[in-house]
């Protein structure tokens, strides 16, 4: 029996998607930018999903720039703000992804920016005091970029107030909502939000491909330099069988949201029933055990078991066909583990092994009760 509880690393794709992808490979093959009857038929499958994706979030089609996926729309972003707008600070936090943190350092050496911090709590809450102090104690055009949704401990970030605080001192604000959206609704015609990115392979749509969202107006500019494709500002030939894909995927998790989301849910609390039952002591990573601050779709949990023994956690689960992350996919291969809990685990819990488990609608109780049968025999 195989078991996949790493859902925030990537999601199956529904079979839905996979006959969408497979009719535009097989019946539509033409370039975008061909003005022939083929090009036309291709340009016309790309422009009808920015227009659904737009709708599904509530914003106008010219606003949704398709591009490679989660990274691809992060460093986008990022880029063009320093090049473009003239940004010269960008305020983020110690736990965002690596896409926003890499390219901030990377921006720092190339372009001479300044970067800010904002504090968080041992549980991962962003400080909103001290983002309003950094917002003030500069005059620096400035750029925060702050997540939805962590990818590691699940914490939700209040949009709203962060987007409102950001434009009430001149900044702009970007949130990587990658492992947001198909999961929580958004209204990008009220949302003080300037920039978003998001990727496919996170709702049951296939990798390779996401989208970002640049208000428009912006004034950014070429990220991808070539053809004209994505309104100038990412050239490239579109990927059209993908854009489909996505788009397919998109309409049925927001269709879907509210039936999926509860049987996600309940996957996930019979989890934390079952875990806290086993191992009294076990801690939750972040704010994932709270329902009303945390997304629905995983838990990150320290389980308290020794040091030496922990070593071969990993392995014993692999063995019994279960499948999870040891902090994040994106730090699977490193050897300093994951920065997220590093920088917010106690003391007490800092020699335990964390292990991700992240649901979607294709997981059950009874996998659950497999996995608990699993830990309690290691």
């Amino acid at each position: 029996m195989n078991i996949y509880f790493d859902n925030a690393a990537t999601t199956p794709l529904r079979t839905e998607v996979i006959s969408s992808i497979s009719e535009v490979m097989q019946e539509c093959f033409g370039n975008p930018s061909s003005t022939h009857a083929f090009g036309r038929t291709a340009k016309t499958h790309i422009e009808t999903a920015r227009k659904e994706i737009a709708k599904q979030i509530n914003a106008a089609p010219q606003e949704i720039i398709f591009t490679s996926g989660g990274t691809e729309s992060d460093n986008m972003i990022l880029h063009c703000a320093v090049k473009d707008l003239g940004v010269k600070r960008i305020i983020s936090s110690p736990i965002e992804h690596h896409a926003v943190l890499h390219a901030m350092e990377a921006l720092e050496q190339l372009f001479g920016i300044s970067t800010a911090y904002v504090k968080t709590d041992d549980k991962g809450v962003v400080d909103l005091g001290d983002l309003e102090a950094l917002l003030k104690s500069s005059k620096e055009k400035t750029l925060v970029s702050l997540m939805h949704v962590n990818n590691e401990i699940g914490n939700v970030l209040d949009l709203e107030v962060v987007g409102e605080l950001c434009h009430q001192y001149g900044s702009y604000f970007h949130t990587d909502a990658v492992q947001g959206i198909g999961h929580f609704t958004f209204d990008m015609e009220t949302l003080p939000v300037d920039f978003l990115s998001a990727a496919a392979h996170k709702f049951h749509g296939p990798k390779g491909i996401g989208f970002s969202f640049v208000r428009k107006n912006s004034g950014l500019q070429s990220f991808i330099h070539g053809g004209a494709q994505e309104r100038g500002l990412r050239a490239g030939t579109e990927s059209v069988h993908n854009i489909v894909g996505m788009n397919k995927a998109l309409k049925l998790a927001y269709e879907n949201l509210e039936v999926e989301r509860q049987k996600v849910l309940d996957v996930k609390n019979h989890f934390i029933d079952q875990i806290t039952t086993v191992f009294p002591e076990v801690q939750f990573n972040g704010l994932c055990d709270d329902p009303n601050k945390s997304t629905y779709t995983l838990v990150n949990v320290a389980l308290p078991i020794p040091k030496e023994k922990a070593l071969m956690l990993d392995f014993h689960l692999d063995l019994n066909g279960i499948a999870c992350s040891k902090g994040s996919a994106c730090q699977s291969g490193s050897q300093s583990g994951s920065h997220v809990l590093n920088t917010i685990r106690s003391q007490k819990s800092e020699d335990w092994p964390s292990l991700r488990f992240s649901f979607s609608i294709l997981n059950s109780k009874n996998e659950v009760d497999r996995l608990i049968q699993v830990l309690k025999d290691f």
